[in-house]
């Protein structure tokens, strides 16, 4: 399977990329370079002929285009996105033009590539995020967040 992994040089983008580099997976790691990348995250992958880097913002709706034409991929990992809830207070706006137009972006290349490619039932676009977007968990251990768990946002990094 080819997967396009958005914000795969950060900290969990890193860890998709290489677990699915090691379960033989296609990876075509499209991330900006901002503060939370490191491409040392995945030097250990980087010479693997089923790896890709490319050096793309998400805010940037011809280069997503660009690169579903290039690369055509079976599935979108999109992990992309500012992080740290202290710089969302500080900065609102870099949030919303990132995590909101951003993820906007992508969702509308992926659907122009979706169609293009006749809608395969098989394409899927997977948004990953983190507890944030959630809130807390209550303290019980056997409550865990389900696909039913409502938003509860407590900063412009989790809204």
């Amino acid at each position: 399977m080819r997967l396009l992994i958005t914000g795969g040089a950060g900290f969990i983008g890193s860890a998709v990329v290489r677990l699915a580099i090691a379960r033989g997976h296609e990876v075509i790691n499209l991330d900006a370079l901002t503060y939370a990348a490191c491409l040392e995250n995945v030097a250990s992958v980087a010479q693997s002929p089923l790896y890709t880097f490319v050096h793309a913002d998400i805010r940037d709706r011809a280069a997503l285009d660009r690169v579903f034409a290039a690369h055509t991929p079976d599935a979108v990992l999109h992990l992309a996105a500012e992080s740290h809830v202290d710089r969302s207070i500080d900065g609102p706006g870099t949030f919303v033009e990132t995590n909101i137009t951003g993820t906007y972006n992508l969702l509308e290349a992926a659907r122009g590539y979706w169609q293009a490619q006749g809608r395969p039932e098989s394409f899927r676009f997977q948004h990953i995020s983190t507890d944030e977007v959630y809130g807390s968990l209550p303290a019980d251990p056997m409550v865990k967040f389900t696909e039913d768990t409502p938003y509860d946002p407590r900063s412009p990094y989790s809204a």
